[in-house]
Parts: structure tokens; sequence; C-alpha cells
């Protein structure tokens, strides 16, 4: 018998409408403690509008239980910074309390060096980087990340995924994150959960290598009913 505190999050028959159109049907799965979830499918597919769910910021018809204490970091995909005249230090400060020092560190950013740099001066790299250290300065147990190697180099994407895999193990974090790279989702996520209006694949990150599975993904959609991330 499952023992229900494994799972952090049991999302059971969402559904989503936006102005009409149904952009999730029926969405069922739930989510073991301490793994990695990657989301992937086509543009359009849902993936960000299933975080909003998760985050409680949009309507949605069925349930979204979170089990326990849960405290959600998030990392949205797009984050126009370039004219904020704010620095890296003003930016963390909105989190009182915290160790600004301590949060960069461990996202790999040298505070003598960031610190006092405005936000718009960071490369793509680096502001994903202080973006996290937001999103983790207070400790979360969730973290939600929108597509974490937008606006970063094809040599920065490995090293950002690695760094997540770290910060989550050495944390205990459950990290679920939408991305399209199909190489990396199989390298450093534990489960992959494939939405196109509906769910089309939910499985362990290595089944995504098969090309009947891409093709799931990708083509269209053949709605599964429910899944658990059995690990």
């Amino acid at each position: 018998m499952e023992d229900s505190d494994d799972y952090i999050v049991r999302v059971t028959r969402l559904s989503i409408e936006i102005s009409n159109h149904k952009v999730m049907d029926n969405l069922s799965f739930a989510i073991r403690r301490g793994t990695t979830l990657a989301i992937v499918g086509p543009n359009a597919a849902g993936k960000t509008t299933l975080f909003r769910a998760l985050l409680g910021l949009i309507p949605y018809k069925g349930h979204i239980e979170w089990v326990g204490k849960v405290k959600i970091g998030y990392v949205p995909q797009i984050l126009s910074v370039r004219d904020i005249p704010i620095s890296v230090k003003e930016f963390l400060s909105f989190k009182s309390g915290s160790d600004i020092d301590q949060a960069l560190v461990s996202v790999g950013l040298d505070p003598a060096t960031v610190l006092n740099k405005s936000l718009g001066a960071l490369s793509g790299g680096q502001l994903r980087r202080a973006l996290i250290a937001w999103a983790i300065i207070d400790k979360p147990n969730v973290l939600l990340f929108d597509e974490p190697t937008t606006g970063v180099d094809v040599d920065s994407e490995e090293a950002i995924y690695g760094m997540l895999r770290r910060l989550t193990a050495q944390n205990k974090i459950t990290l679920l994150l939408i991305s399209h790279d199909l190489h990396l989702i199989r390298e450093y996520s534990d489960f992959t959960l494939a939405l196109n209006g509906c769910m089309v694949f939910f499985g362990e990150s290595k089944e995504v290598a098969k090309l009947e599975i891409q093709k799931l993904i990708y083509g269209e959609p053949v709605c599964i009913i429910s899944g658990e991330a059995h690990g």
C-alpha cells in the first residue's frame, strides 16, 4: 500500500478554460516528493497554464491537492528587466531577512561581482541564476521553473541543469520544470509529463528517448487518463 506522504501533489480531473477555449481537459497525475518532473509538449499545449493553476493564479475545475506543508518557489520563463534600474542586491532584498550572499553562491554567482550590478547588465546565464537565487532564497520545498535555459547560450545550458539538480538534491526540493530539450530532460529529470491539451504521456524520463514516445508528444494527441510518478 502506497504512503500518501510520498506524494507532494495530486492533480485530479483538472480542466481549464480561458476565454471559452478549453486549454486543459481531464488531467490527472501525482508527483512524489524529492523528484524532478519535466513538463513538455508543443507550443500552446497548456504547460505554463498548468503552472498557473498549480500556483492558484487562475480558475479551474477538478482538484489540486498539495500534501503537507508546501512552500513554492517560482521562476517565470520571461522577465523583462533590461530597463529596470534595480541592482541584484536590491532585487534579492525583497525577500527580507534572507542570506543574499549564500543564495548567490549556491547558484554559482560571486556576490562581489554581481551584487551591485543592475539586473539589465547581467548576461543571460547570470540573470537566470539570479532568478533562481530569488526563488530559493526563502527555502521552498517545491520549485516551479518555466524554461530554465531561456536566454542562455548553449554552453551554459547543461551547467544550469546540473546546478538545479545539485540544489534540489541538497535541499530536498521537488522540482517541476517546463522544457523543450528532450536530451536535457532525459539527463536531468526523473519523470516526464507530456501535454497536448490533455496528457499524452506520463512516465520515466528515460522513455522519451524512444521514437514512438516522441511521436506521442509532438504528433496528434492520444489522451491517457491518469498517472502517478512511481519511483
